[in-house]
């Protein structure tokens, strides 16, 4: 049903706002802070990668997210061998992971021998900048490869050219050694390095993440063969091929496909709620879309409006869609550094453009495509308005119960107030006792919660309009502020807090299938997560250990003197001044990951749906 592991994911709290708050009176109020020249500090680039790793690399983690810094250096070094295939040189790339230690070899042109240690060391310097030699590079302009230097522990770089090769060796980003030779190597660049446990500290790769970008990375380079040990990843039919992938055979028609010089797109229609999409930008995936995004769903509705010769609704005509979209441009503007969202204006015209002709040239070749999706659009349109009729009579109950809505205690600063909105949370928590040691040590600002009254409904296989007929539901939804589109989240995360036992796992899942059934593309895109809370506490006189396992309870109780053991079996047992520690800067979440759509009504129909043999035989078999 999703699974992710632990991840420690450091966050902004009241109580670090409220640190800084007091050393800027501390700062303004004494003489014995001199301001003066002595005070203004220049860094280095490898310094400044270093000190502010978050600016190059986004979040640090442990591994265990998808988005955590290794992978992100891994990237670094692969999105430039992929620029080398881009441009027409080698069409083959190994990567070998060994532990720690990551090596990657493409057969490009490589790096011209006498700039390589400079293409590798010192900052704006590269051939990404020319044009003529980079015209849609994947690459962080000259600097993704730089970072994975200064924040690795050891980092080993070979270009060879006609013949001939120059090596370098840096340690956390210095030169140690170079030099010069002749080769048999065919042309190419090979690059081997090790994250810095300095700035990582404990991480591991893990080989599924890994494994699903290198499928993104043949998907969107049709050719290109990747190798990750002995294990071959390439792909014929580009995005037809990715999006088969994600939703497998159970589709309204057959995958609509169509690719251009600049855009590539792949679209059907499935079964499920809410609409799904995978956009990618120079072959970088723009988990929050941008653009290019919204441009291809203009697109589609113009060209089935067109085809049709109708004015259909843009919800009855996406509902249940499940898309991909490529495109390469010259100068993307991304909203960070890690590219999730993709800013430029100036591409809307020609996408939508291109779009809407695929989707009626697409029409036009395939009656059997066009009637299926025309049946699907008015059984969309119908089961809207009989929606509207439901939800007019749950918005006249709502109104009557409260100008509020119950069991949210609600935070500041939302997704939509931008930077200050970026880490903004809703917990969801059963039960007043869990929610009320939250609420008196919450960072007001950027924490709010919403509690359950105990175990909300099994939604699994029922239809839109009992979202409305649920009290409970429908104001979880209304909090969300996802009613009409799952865009207008209000908050950045959403992070189910139950408790550890099996009651808050029915709960658990119970919560995940309301999501994946409803809203399954607030899943797909990372907002959903599972709180971590120690299930014991050890101490003694001297020190307090919070442990998340037997094993770390085990661990403590041996190194402590004389420990006292708490099991906490309930999140109502941990008193706010202790709750206040894991629900701030070190918080763990668990993400709640999918391999791919097409799994999970089969996922919920097993574990969610009604009582079958099979089930009970797993229960059976699985009992601990």
């Amino acid at each position: 049903m999703g699974r992710g592991t632990t991840a420690a994911a450091k966050r902004g709290s009241a109580a670090k706002r409220g640190t800084e708050a007091k050393r800027g009176r501390t700062a303004a109020g004494s003489d014995k802070q001199t301001y003066d020249e002595s005070k203004i500090k220049t860094l280095s680039s490898l310094e400044h990668i270093r000190l502010r790793t978050g600016m190059y690399i986004g979040r640090l983690g442990d591994g265990s997210n998808l988005d955590d810094g290794i992978y992100i250096l891994l990237k670094e070094v692969i999105d430039n061998a992929v620029d080398e295939y881009i441009m027409g040189a080698g069409s083959a790339i190994q990567i070998d992971l060994r532990g720690r230690r990551v090596k990657v070899r493409d057969y490009g042109r490589g790096i011209p021998l006498g700039k390589v240690i400079e293409c590798v060391s010192v900052i704006n310097t590269g051939a990404k900048y020319n044009d003529d030699v980079f015209q849609f590079s994947v690459g962080l302009n000259g600097v993704g490869t730089k970072a994975v230097n200064a924040l690795s522990s050891e980092f080993r770089v070979v270009s060879m050219r006609d013949g001939k090769y120059t090596e370098a060796l840096f340690h956390q980003g210095t030169l140690v050694r170079e030099k010069s030779g002749r080769t048999k190597e065919k042309n190419g660049t090979y690059i081997e390095f090790e994250p810095d446990e300095e700035i990582f500290s404990e991480y591991e790769f893990n080989a599924e993440f890994i494994e699903q970008r290198l499928w993104n990375y043949a998907y969107l380079n049709s050719g290109l063969t990747l190798y990750l040990g002995k294990q071959k990843f390439e792909s014929r039919n580009g995005l037809r091929d990715l999006l088969y992938s994600e939703v497998g055979d159970e589709t309204v028609y057959p995958i609509a496909y169509h690719k251009g010089e600049r855009l590539e797109i792949a679209l059907t229609h499935t079964q499920n709620y809410g609409e799904t999409y995978f956009s990618f930008v120079n072959g970088q995936y723009t988990s929050d879309g941008g653009t290019h995004q919204s441009a291809f769903r203009e697109g589609l509705l113009k060209g089935v409006n067109e085809f049709y010769k109708k004015n259909f609704s843009g919800v009855d005509v996406r509902e249940g869609v499940a898309g991909a979209i490529a495109i390469r441009i010259k100068n993307p503007v991304f909203e960070s550094q890690t590219k999730n969202k993709l800013g430029n204006t100036e591409i809307r015209s020609w996408i939508v453009n291109e779009t809407k002709s695929a989707i009626v040239d697409f029409l036009h070749k395939d009656s059997k495509a066009n009637k299926a999706l025309l049946d699907k659009i008015l059984s969309n349109e119908r089961l809207r308005k009989e929606l509207n009729a439901v939800k007019k009579e749950a918005r006249e109950a709502a109104k009557k119960i409260a100008l509020k809505i119950p069991n949210l205690k609600d935070c500041k600063y939302h997704l939509q107030d931008g930077e200050k909105g970026r880490e903004s949370t809703i917990f969801i928590t059963e039960g007043a006792s869990a929610s009320g040691s939250m609420v008196s040590c919450r960072d007001v600002y950027l924490q709010a919660i919403f509690s359950l009254r105990g175990k909300p409904q099994n939604v699994h296989s029922r239809k839109r309009a009992d979202l409305y007929r649920n009290e409970e539901l429908y104001n979880m939804m209304m909090a969300l502020g996802i009613e009409n589109d799952v865009e207008e989240l209000r908050y950045d995360r959403i992070v189910i807090a139950t408790d550890a036992d099996y009651d808050g796992f029915h709960i658990r899942n119970l919560l995940l299938t309301f999501f994946l059934n409803y809203f399954e593309d607030l899943v797909v895109t990372g907002r959903v997560y599972i709180l971590e809370t120690p299930l014991f506490r050890v101490r003694n006189k001297r020190e307090t250990r919070y442990c998340y396992s037997v094993k770390e309870r085990d661990q403590a109780m041996g190194e402590l003197a004389g420990p006292e053991v708490t099991r906490f079996k309930g999140l109502g047992e941990i008193s706010p001044r202790e709750f206040g520690q894991f629900i701030g800067p070190d918080i763990r979440l668990v993400p709640v990951n999918l391999k791919n759509i097409k799994s999970i009504q089969a996922t919920l129909e097993f574990y969610m749906g009604k009582n079958t043999p099979e089930r009970r035989d797993y229960i059976m078999e699985n009992l601990i």
